[in-house]
């Protein structure tokens, strides 16, 4: 998951309320890693399909790293901080997302994950 910052403002993207998993919420673009992937070279693969824009893998600073889950069933999830691109961000997967949005650190709404959110707001506070 990748946080573009920008201006003191970071992007999100709204899920759909069709969708099967956190429909109707706010988060982050980005997704699932491919096999063989780095979670960088998914990060930027998947920013680039959702939002339209495209990384440096490099360039991206890590945030958090969180699991849903135990065992087998565990999810793990790394969010990024990105504040360089090349592109103008877009909603490229509306299948996905109803609407993307930027957002001042006091104005976030709730994210698919909480805890995601509290590091954009403290990493966006310096």
């Amino acid at each position: 998951m990748g946080a573009l910052v920008r201006e003191g403002r970071v992007l999100l993207v709204h899920r759909s309320p069709h969708r099967h998993v956190y429909p109707d919420m706010w988060g982050l673009g980005g997704g699932h890693m491919e096999p063989g992937e780095t979670e960088l070279d998914a990060l930027a693969r998947e920013l680039d399909e959702e939002i339209g824009v495209q990384i440096e893998p490099g360039s991206a600073i890590h945030l958090c790293r969180l699991q849903k889950g135990l065992g087998e069933e565990a999810v793990h999830f790394s969010a990024w901080i990105v504040e360089q691109w090349e592109g103008t961000p877009t909603n490229a997967a509306p299948e996905e997302h109803d609407e993307i949005r930027w957002f001042r650190p006091d104005d976030l709404p709730p994210l698919t994950h909480e805890p995601v959110r509290t590091a954009v707001i403290a990493a966006m506070r310096g």
